[in-house]
Order: C-alpha cells, then structure tokens, then sequence
C-alpha cells in the first residue's frame, strides 16, 4: 500500500487562518507607525521653525542682524527671509540665515504653513500679515492624540 504525501484540505485552511490573523494584526500596527512617524516630523519642523523665528528675534534685538521694521516687534517679515538670509549688522557681504530650507509639512507634502503675527488671534486661521510670530500646519487632520495639527 502506497501513502502519498502531503497536507489535507483541514491543515491548508487552518495554516491560512493563521495567516490571516496575524496579517490583521500586522497591517494596523503598520500604519499606526507611519502616521506616528508623520507626526514627529510635524514636531520636529514646528520646533525647527519656531526656533529660527526666535533666534531672528533675539539677534534683531540685540542688534546683531539689520532690524526689521519697527512694527514687526522685531519678528522676521516671512519665512523666506529666514532661508535667504539678513544682512549681519555692521557688514554689507555677510548674511546671517536661520534656515536652510522651508520644511515640507509631512501631511500636506508642501512647503506651506500657516502664519501668525503678534496681533493675530492665537487660533485664527488668517494671518494679519507684517511679521511672522507663529506657523502651523494646514492640514486638517487629527493627531493621535485628539488634537487637530492646526493647534499644534
């Protein structure tokens, strides 16, 4: 009497449920780690930018870059002048720059983000313009955490 080999009809379904639980767990957990990576970039850019922009106020301030205007409170006119460049006090060839580069918002894709001057509302959605005091992201998605990434 000759036995084949191989697996029966029982075996192959339940190795295919197995399978099939442990991919349900797998692929949730995948994408629960993309968007926690998306957001510590968001973190990250935010913190980037509002540490140039308060670097530009603190040298405006103690005069070693060219001032703003006066009614700018010492704060930059826009993002871009943090990337180009301001004239260092005392000197016409040396530029002082705080960024290198405009962050993309990992959740847009874009280089844009939401600006507030010193006599916007802290949570309006429109910039006075004149000077840039805070960013924010235009996404309109919710963090993990509840919060909306606009009010990051």
């Amino acid at each position: 009497m000759s036995r084949q080999r191989g697996f029966t009809l029982l075996e192959l379904v339940v190795t295919a449920t197995v399978l099939m639980i442990l991919a349900s767990v797998v692929v949730p957990l995948a994408r629960n780690g993309l968007k926690r990576q998306q957001e510590i970039e968001l973190r990250r850019d935010l913190r980037e930018m509002r540490a140039a922009i308060d670097d530009y106020k603190r040298q405006a301030e103690q005069q070693k870059i060219k001032a703003p205007p006066a009614e700018a409170n010492f704060y930059p006119e826009s993002l871009e002048i943090l990337v180009e460049g301001v004239p260092a006090a005392g000197s016409l060839n040396r530029k002082v720059k705080f960024l290198r580069r405009i962050p993309v918002d990992p959740f847009t894709g874009k280089a844009e983000w939401g600006l507030r001057n010193t006599n916007d509302d802290p949570t309006s959605t429109s910039w006075g313009g004149g000077h840039v005091y805070d960013v924010y992201s235009l996404s309109q998605g919710t963090g993990m955490n509840g919060i909306p990434y606009r009010e990051w």
